[in-house]
């Protein structure tokens, strides 16, 4: 029966768009002093931007720290067409009847959650000034609609992740923003840990690992030729994943490595000729 009632809870979760913490915690290795700073942060009450490139290992990293710190998760991936009402909530025809419905970012600081706001640059800026007076010491979120003012329960964190890899003149996090929040930069992991990732997450023996990992190091460097970003941890656990239900190495790569990062004929060659050499 408790499981019974802990799946129930977990699927009206699920529907709400929070995450529970796992039995188990996700499997995150640290690099640096990245965990004991987001712990600290979450103890004064200091909301977090995590600065990164695509696949570095961010989004695990929050999971990873909820369920350290025994809180709900619940994300937002940010987009262009995000309003300020698709975080803090709207007015919803049930019925006969108009209800409110809180959106993410109220149902989480209610309720005491992380809120994690993937690629905050990507929502439009007059959308990101609405969790401005909860990155400071009112930790408040002002409801206009209703006219409800939410002190932020205990537990809340603000949480934002930021691809620096992807700025423009028009695509920035402006200063009055960024300035909110304590900064933890990510990057992708030393080979020996990368390595250790796509082995646990991969599914494959230690020299297939080291073999994807020394492909994304060289394919990295191609950057200067103009590769926009390199292959990120979670595309070379993709191509791991493939390799453990028999797919051939090169074909693994091929797919999940190669025409996920560009399409130009150019770079997709000479990053065959990277898979080719080292496989």
């Amino acid at each position: 029966m408790p499981d019974a009632v802990a799946t129930h809870h977990a699927h009206r979760a699920a529907a709400r768009g929070e995450r529970l913490p796992a039995a188990e915690a996700p499997y995150y290795l640290p690099i640096r002093d990245e965990v004991t700073l987001f712990a600290t942060c979450f103890e004064q009450k200091l909301p977090i931007l995590l600065k990164g490139p695509t696949g570095a290992g961010k989004s695990r990293f929050v999971e990873h720290m909820a369920w350290k710190l025994g809180r709900p998760l619940i994300t937002v991936a940010c987009h262009d067409d995000l309003s300020a009402s698709d975080l803090t909530g709207r007015y919803l025809i049930q019925g006969s009847e108009t209800v409110w419905t809180d959106g993410p970012l109220t149902r989480a600081a209610r309720i005491g959650a992380i809120c994690y706001l993937d690629e905050l640059v990507e929502a439009r800026q007059d959308t990101t000034v609405v969790v401005h007076p909860l990155t400071d010491d009112r930790r408040i979120l002002p409801i206009e609609k209703t006219g409800e003012l939410i002190e932020a329960a205990p537990g809340f964190l603000l949480v934002a992740s930021y691809n620096p890899g992807y700025q423009r003149a028009i695509k920035d996090l402006k200063p009055s923003t960024r300035q909110r929040f304590v900064t933890i930069e990510f990057d992708f992991p030393p080979p020996r840990i990368e390595a250790q990732i796509v082995m646990h997450e991969g599914g494959v023996d230690k020299a297939t690992a080291r073999s994807l990992v020394e492909i994304a190091e060289k394919v990295r460097h191609l950057r200067d030729q103009g590769l926009p970003e390199g292959p990120g941890t979670r595309l070379l656990v993709t191509a791991a994943r493939l390799i453990a239900k028999g797919v051939s190495p090169r074909d693994a790569c091929h797919s999940a490595i190669t025409h996920a990062l560009s399409d130009d004929p150019d770079l997709l060659a000479a990053i065959d000729d990277v898979i080719s050499a080292l496989l």
